[in-house]
């Protein structure tokens, strides 16, 4: 990976600024960008392209194809090539649904009337400290007897998983366990900030009281904005790999 593609990947996690990427790597910051302005590698990254097709394929209830999905992508204002976008979404392993396959899985419920939180979070993906922010989100992995929900949360400073929860539902007291658990693994002080999509476990009155007990701070991403919790997406990438990290973790934790 060459330098400008590392630093336009890094400057979409907007995790350390551009200025400072480009001292460090010893690269003109006018140069950088007038190279991501060039016709040739100008628009959305693709770091940043494959956290915007995850959440649509999601959301499409994996039914959206390469078509569909740059449609999509197109509205929401990201300037990409159909041949780019199919060729993301082979290696992320994502592909519409056959016609003839009629099950359809959804992760998230925000047609709901559950008060939503605003975006404290803003995008702001690096934390100071542990436990200063967590952010969670909700999965779904296939069994041989079925699907079954997957549910974490996330603690910015290192990135690890500190709370999960697996049920073969989505109902509130899925994400509560995760909550639970890692309430239980951390303590952490009042002011967390816990953000999330605006779904309606996390809106729900039952969540919103775990909230307050521990004196948390709840964030939501905005509607239809996939990149406000762009970490718990890119975590999850497909459910299997999301599966896969979420177990590694697990593991190492329990060998400690």
């Amino acid at each position: 990976m060459g330098r400008y593609h590392f630093i336009a990947a890094e400057r979409a996690l907007a995790v350390w600024p551009v200025l400072v990427m480009c001292r460090v790597l010893e690269v003109s910051k006018s140069a950088f960008y007038c190279w991501l302005d060039s016709p040739t590698r100008g628009g959305p990254n693709d770091q940043l392209l494959r956290v915007h097709i995850r959440a649509i394929h999601r959301r499409s209830r994996e039914t959206y194809g390469s078509p569909r999905i740059h449609a999509e992508l197109r509205d929401e204002g990201l300037r990409v090539s159909r041949k780019r976008v199919a060729r993301l979404m082979r290696e992320e392993g994502l592909a519409g649904l056959p016609a003839k396959r009629k099950f359809r899985v959804a992760t998230t419920d925000s047609d709901h009337e559950d008060p939503i939180a605003d975006n404290v979070l803003q995008r702001n993906f690096h934390a100071e400290r542990p436990n200063e922010a967590w952010v969670g989100d909700i999965t779904y992995l296939r069994t041989a007897s079925g699907f079954v929900y997957l549910a974490i949360l996330i603690d910015l400073h290192s990135r690890r998983v500190v709370g999960w929860a697996v049920r073969d539902h989505m109902r509130t007291s899925l994400v509560q366990e995760a909550l639970q658990r890692a309430v239980a693994l951390r303590n952490p002080p009042p002011g967390l900030v816990h953000h999330t999509d605006r779904g309606s476990q996390y809106a729900s009155a039952d969540y919103r009281a775990d909230l307050d007990r521990i004196a948390a701070v709840p964030s939501m991403s905005r509607k239809g904005d996939c990149w406000d919790n762009a970490v718990a997406e890119s975590f999850f990438g497909t459910p299997r790999a999301g599966a896969r990290r979420a177990r590694a973790q697990l593991g190492q934790r329990r060998c400690r």
